[in-house]
């Protein structure tokens, strides 16, 4: 028996709310609408001609690949008409995104990475979709970047796409975090991974060990009582895992627990740190936060921060609670 779709979901959460207008539960399946397009075109890779770099860079610097534009065209497509929206930011474009006068605009803003992982494309391993909603405030007649500025605090919904050997939406509207699977031959999201919880402890750590020498004190430690297992403080064994697609390792988290790091370091620029605060720290630290984990930049838990940019870079270390706030202590 087929089970729950994201619609059906998405429905009985509205019904607990009499007040609902019914516009946040169309939102949140034009996304899913747009990750079902992007998966289809992830899906056919090489047979369309969408592998490969696309001979231009984003504001961050970064070679774009053929994929990365194509997400970003499917995802801004798919949701600049609905009706929903009244600004968008994404991580491709220089600045905001607002929605042409001719169409109407809605209560929210989105902020999303169309295709998070892009490093892994031509190499067929996971990559993915990550979006955060945010309400606009009173008055937001013409939206600009400081409207966008908002602590993840104010996140009214976040979720993430992973392409994989199957493609799962995981999601969260504050209510704790569920995943559902799409099922092809009808078009679905289907709910199969109710109530996700991530365990408090684990023996699995993520980080990009080429990185070691750049790395603060607090980290050195962390990883090295790691490295050196039930030998060293820890008695106990710790696996490392590095995918280089947070989406991949955020969902690998959801399932069996983990802590993943991506500090600040010494190189040049790497004092703020690597990972996007907007499109990809506030997002996977809601959904972590909401399945019993914790999120921290070493030093601040990532949902209180303050934005200052729609760019901005943050350190990012989240996963099981009781490990993340051993290298917060650390830090301390």
């Amino acid at each position: 028996m087929r089970g729950e779709s994201l619609t059906q979901f998405l429905i009985h959460e509205q019904r607990k709310t009499p007040a609902a207008s019914g516009e946040f539960t169309l939102l949140l399946n034009d996304i899913a609408a747009a990750c079902k397009a992007i998966a289809h075109e992830v899906n056919r890779g090489a047979l369309a001609g969408n592998l490969g770099l696309a001979g231009s860079s984003n504001v961050q610097g970064e070679a774009q690949k053929k994929l990365d534009l194509i997400a970003n065209e499917l995802f801004l497509g798919s949701l600049e008409w609905t009706g929903h929206f009244a600004a968008m930011a994404s991580e491709e474009n220089d600045e905001i995104i607002p929605i042409p006068a001719a169409l109407p605009r809605g209560n929210y803003l989105v902020c999303f990475d169309p295709l998070d992982g892009s490093s892994n494309i031509d190499l067929n391993l996971s990559v993915g979709t990550i979006f955060s909603v945010l309400r606009c405030p009173d008055h937001c007649e013409t939206p600009t970047e400081s409207t966008f500025l908002q602590p993840g605090i104010k996140q009214v919904s976040a979720g993430f796409c992973i392409y994989g050997p199957t493609t799962i939406m995981v999601l969260t509207t504050g209510n704790g975090v569920n995943g559902f699977t799409l099922d092809r031959d009808v078009g679905e999201f289907i709910l199969t991974h109710p109530n996700i919880r991530i365990p408090e402890d684990t023996r699995e750590f993520a980080i990009n060990m080429s990185n070691q020498r750049f790395w603060e004190a607090p980290v050195q430690r962390y990883v090295d009582e790691c490295v050196r297992g039930e030998t060293g403080m820890r008695d106990k064994n710790f696996n490392m895992r590095w995918i280089a697609s947070l989406v991949a390792e955020v969902y690998r988290i959801l399932t069996r627990g983990g802590i993943f790091l991506y500090p600040s370091d010494s190189r040049p620029g790497g004092q703020s740190g690597h990972l996007r605060l907007m499109y990809e720290a506030n997002p996977m630290s809601f959904i972590v936060e909401q399945a019993g984990g914790a999120s921290s930049n070493g030093r601040e838990r990532i949902m209180e921060l303050q934005p200052t940019a729609i760019h901005q870079r943050v350190p990012l270390i989240l996963g099981s609670r009781n490990e993340v706030e051993r290298v917060v202590g650390y830090h301390r």
